[in-house]
């Protein structure tokens, strides 16, 4: 078949001489490349003790935040889970009950927030879109697990603890 542009390309092959067909000088120069290489310094880690130092913009697994009160931050919006692309976020929001102003900022909370890690890419919209900054995705590497069920994080695994901040200002005070 003749191409559409009628231009040819001519190969030309060189006869080997002797010393290129015995392939020594290849086999010495790939050899002289490993050994230059064996007494450089390793660019591994020797993981479980010595742990490889992070960047600053790292995104490790999520955290749903607390405000100054202990209360939790998320008003179950949406807005995290609509701009997920890998749709690895589902909430459930509801009702504030009296008696729970302790617990909730807002009139609406999410009652259940689960996120599916195995489903997650950790792009970090979901906290760009927060506009409570309630998601952050600070925490380490997700650890492994044996079951699927088990990488569905609720809000018992997503939830900061609680922290007394009041107790804290006084100790510093």
């Amino acid at each position: 078949m003749q191409s559409l542009s009628n231009r040819k390309k001519v190969l030309e092959q060189k006869p080997m001489n002797f010393w290129e067909r015995m392939y020594l000088p290849a086999i010495a120069r790939g050899l002289s490349i490993t050994i230059k290489y064996f007494f450089q310094p390793k660019a591994t880690y020797k993981y479980p003790e010595v742990q490889r130092p992070y960047s600053k913009n790292f995104r490790g697994q999520h955290s749903l935040k607390r405000d100054e009160e202990g209360r939790e931050r998320c008003t179950a919006c949406g807005l995290c889970a609509l701009s997920c692309p890998a749709e690895a976020i589902t909430m459930i929001s509801a009702e504030r009950q009296k008696g729970e102003e302790h617990l909730y900022r807002e009139e609406k909370y999410a009652a259940v927030y689960e996120i599916n890690m195995l489903r997650c890419i950790f792009c970090g919209l979901c906290e760009e879109a927060c506009p409570k900054e309630a998601i952050f995705l600070d925490g380490s590497h997700v650890p492994p697990e044996q079951l699927r069920k088990d990488f569905i994080y609720g809000k018992d695994k997503l939830v900061e603890p609680r922290f007394d901040y009041k107790k804290e200002q006084e100790t510093i005070a």
